[in-house]
């Protein structure tokens, strides 16, 4: 099958979700560097792929998707063979309920706390971290008695949730108290196929 083309920026977290589910796939990837630095994602070229200038964008025979979580759930039906993403409506919901959460409480928690150490977004740091731990005991306190976010096998609710909250030390939110999402992040980690975000690095990032 002829390669998928992702548009993404390496230090984009939620460009790297979609790395991340098309390696899982072990699908044929283009990885398209986009300069977010240099604005490329707000020129009339890119504009046309995603008219809300963010990264990441795939094209796959055709088909051009962006938004993160969207991506995923268009990679795990097409290519998934029902492994990634639930049909039954309790699975179905229950993963829909943790891509909200990665694009609610995540968003605005850990990945905006390491938007303003690594890319000096003005936020409230103080604010923000807190917003960060609040969450993590939740997820901790979830994970007690399940191996991945919604049962016993991973699904795309663990690759939206896993890159921000492993990254979350690179804006000061501490995973040292939360041992179930240690391990989380470690079974995650040992997954055929895993790819890893680099880390932390000064510059711009807009992602969705």
């Amino acid at each position: 099958m002829p390669a998928i083309k992702l548009y993404n920026f390496p230090r984009s977290g939620h460009a790297h979700r979609v790395e991340l589910m098309l390696s899982l796939l072990n699908l044929p990837t283009e990885l398209i560097f986009v300069d977010l630095p240099k604005g490329e994602h707000k020129q009339p070229e890119f504009l046309a792929l995603n008219s809300f200038g963010q990264v990441p964008v795939i094209e796959d025979d055709g088909v051009v998707l962006a938004d993160s979580n969207a991506i995923l759930v268009y990679l795990a039906q097409k290519y998934g063979h029902g492994r990634w993403l639930p049909t039954d409506p309790v699975g179905a919901a229950k993963v829909q309920r943790w891509l909200s959460v990665a694009a609610g409480q995540i968003a605005s928690g850990p990945a905006r706390a390491r938007l303003i150490t690594v890319f000096g977004a003005p936020y409230n740091a103080e604010e923000v971290v807190s917003q960060s731990h609040a969450l993590l005991k939740v997820i901790d306190q979830e994970l007690t008695n399940s191996r991945y976010l919604v049962g016993s096998e991973p699904t795309i609710a663990d690759v939206a949730a896993y890159t921000y909250i492993a990254h979350a030390p690179e804006g000061n939110v501490s995973l040292e108290q939360y041992a179930n999402v240690r391990a989380w992040l470690a079974r995650i980690e040992d997954l055929p196929g895993f790819v890893g975000m680099p880390r932390t690095v000064a510059g711009l990032q807009t992602s969705a």
